[in-house]
């Protein structure tokens, strides 16, 4: 797996072994995204439910200034923080669950990433909680990236459904926050 665009762009990847949930973000859609996104530079970033950090290396490697990586899971700590190491900024990782996370959070993003596995059921109502949190301010843009035939929930407090893109199988949905 590559990096895409950025300063780091065409730098290797590792993705932790033998975690079968791990369903590492396809170049394309990564490609796409930021694209969509425009221009980051300067920009701070939140990719929650992380991985092996690539979603946030795009981020950094595109100019975000204030990075962070959000992962549950400690088998994946090793490879995250391998893979963040090369980033060009600091990208802050913390391993505790997504939930957890949002509910201690203090200062907002300008975007924020939710990746979660695929069958994790609770995507809307932790995008509701973040809605509601300390993670936002006006113009937050918070992207979820999800299966295709799921369930797309429109009403969520305080969020506005900008776009939405189809990559294969799966969607990322685009909000935007406001007050």
């Amino acid at each position: 797996m590559r990096i895409t665009g950025g300063v780091l762009g065409g730098r290797k990847v590792n993705v932790p072994k033998g975690t079968e949930e791990i369903r590492p973000s396809m170049d394309r859609m990564r490609e796409s995204v930021f694209a969509s996104l425009g221009e980051i530079a300067s920009l701070s970033f939140l990719d929650i439910f992380s991985g092996s950090g690539i979603i946030a290396l795009e981020a950094a490697s595109r100019g975000a200034s204030i990075v962070e990586a959000v992962e549950q899971d400690r088998q994946k700590s090793k490879v995250l923080l391998e893979n963040v190491s090369m980033s060009p900024v600091r990208i802050n990782c913390r391993f505790l669950p997504a939930e957890l996370y949002v509910k201690r959070a203090k200062s907002p993003f300008d975007i924020i990433f939710l990746d979660p596995p695929f069958p994790y059921q609770f995507k809307w109502e932790l995008t509701e909680n973040i809605s509601m949190s300390n993670l936002v301010k006006n113009g937050t843009r918070i992207l979820i990236h999800r299966p295709r035939p799921e369930f797309l929930k429109t009403d969520i407090a305080n969020l506005e459904r900008t776009d939405s893109r189809e990559y294969g199988r799966s969607v990322v949905d685009f909000f935007l926050f406001f007050k």
